[in-house]
């Protein structure tokens, strides 16, 4: 038995740069870090031939080609496993629509432990690129690449996003006390509305690659990420909740589905409290939302939003790991 541990993300600025039809023309960067929030797979022999996975479902398949779940489906293909498998996976939160990166976190955790029971080390990078062609190119997701990278590489980390497809993932290196400032400063609430990514990007990716105003927007979301990059390097936090802030008025310009009425009351509720800054994780539409507020407003702000859950998140430093190896 294997079971691979891979973290979730929550991302800070320069989301959607990510999308192929943005960073093939000028070049994209977020900022992100994973956090303590995980998603697990566990990858067991089985006493036949056949395919057995378990995740909001049951499957159980003679073959590959008969797989119904697309991800289990072409990494297996991709892995050259033919079967004799049952696959397994849990996540320590709602595993749809919530933000955090989920699919490509099990994508990525799927590969990692698929490669073990193969008997194969696979790197941070592999990993994420695999993970990347799965996605996008063999399943037709109209997603990003940040995911992927953030899950396989764990920390906090300025990717960059190349014209030419290769992606960079850089440390961001400031001191201890840095970090755990900047943690106790965030706060995070689960709406309890999930959504699909997918249908959202799908909108962005057609209005950046048409709409000049869209892709200057783009651009200073991208500029962004570089300008916090500095300041974390620098251990300067005082622009951290206006820089959210800001990039979350952005991101709302890109398309008429990435927030809501409910979504503004709150994030405005969160603002009268104390809140600096703050934005809706992931695409947008639900999910998590994230505020960057002195500590002594933590409970004024929690109280500004009476219907929702706040959850208590860590930074992650490690990326996807295999935790468990039993021959």
């Amino acid at each position: 038995m294997i079971i691979s541990r891979t973290p979730l993300r929550m991302s800070f600025v320069g989301g959607g740069s990510d999308l192929a039809s943005y960073y093939r023309r000028f070049g994209g960067a977020v900022v992100s870090t994973a956090i303590n929030q995980f998603v697990y797979v566990t990858v067991n022999k089985k006493f036949d031939d056949h395919i057995r996975i378990s995740y909001s479902r049951t499957e159980n398949a003679r073959s590959v080609p008969r797989i119904k779940h697309p991800l289990v489906r072409e990494a297996m293909r991709m892995l050259n496993i033919t079967g004799g498998v049952e696959i397994t996976s849990i996540a320590d939160i709602p595993a749809k629509g919530t933000g955090l990166g989920s699919s490509s976190t099990f994508t990525v955790g799927l590969l990692h432990a698929l490669h073990a029971f193969a008997e194969r080390y696979a790197s941070a990078e592999q990993l994420a690129r695999e993970a990347c062609t799965i996605e996008i190119e063999q399943c037709g997701e109209p997603i990003g690449k940040q995911d992927q990278y953030a899950a396989a590489f764990g920390g906090l980390n300025f990717i960059r996003f190349d014209t030419d497809d290769t992606v960079t993932v850089e440390k961001i290196i400031c001191r201890r006390a840095t970090i755990e400032q900047l943690q106790s400063h965030i706060i995070v609430f689960y709406t309890g509305i999930t959504r699909s990514a997918s249908t959202i990007l799908a909108h962005q990716q057609k209005a950046v690659a048409t709409e000049k105003k869209k892709q200057v927007v783009m651009k200073r979301m991208v500029a962004q990420a570089f300008e916090l990059r500095e300041q974390l390097q620098r251990n300067e936090l005082s622009g951290f909740g206006e820089m959210l802030h800001e990039g979350w008025e952005l991101k709302k310009t890109l398309g008429p589905r990435i927030s809501s009425g409910a979504i503004d009351s709150w994030y405005s509720a969160a603002r009268k409290a104390g809140a600096l800054g703050g934005k809706l994780l992931g695409a947008g539409a639900g999910g998590f939302l994230t505020f960057y507020v002195p500590p002594e407003r933590h409970e004024a702000v929690a109280q500004a939003l009476p219907g929702l859950r706040r959850m208590d998140f860590r930074f992650e430093p490690q990326g996807s790991r295999i935790i468990f190896i039993h021959h």
